[in-house]
C-alpha cells in the first residue's frame, strides 16, 4: 500500500512556496521538505489540520492513497 503525499500539487495550484507555508504553519523548511517528499511515516494530525487551514484544502486534497506496494518497497517473492 501506498500513501502519496500531493503537498508539492497543493502549492503550485495555490501559487504558494514552501517556504511561506512552513513560516505560516510553524515547521521548519527541512520539515516540510520531508513532508513533501512522502519520506516521513507520519504525520500529527494538527499540523495536517493548519496546512489544510493555509492552503483552504481537505486532508484528501494532500494524501492519495494507491494500493499496492509502496514505491521503493521491496516485495517478497
Amino acid at each position: 500500500m501506498a500513501i502519496i503525499v500531493r503537498l508539492d500539487v497543493m502549492l503550485a495550484q495555490r501559487k504558494m512556496k514552501a517556504r511561506q507555508l512552513a513560516q505560516e504553519i510553524g515547521i521548519t523548511e527541512p520539515n516540510l521538505s520531508l513532508l513533501k517528499s512522502g519520506k516521513v511515516k507520519g504525520m500529527r494530525f494538527d499540523t495536517l489540520e493548519r496546512i489544510c487551514e493555509v492552503l483552504q484544502c481537505q486532508p484528501g486534497d494532500l494524501l492519495e492513497y494507491q494500493p499496492g506496494p509502496a514505491p521503493g518497497d521491496a516485495t517478497a517473492d
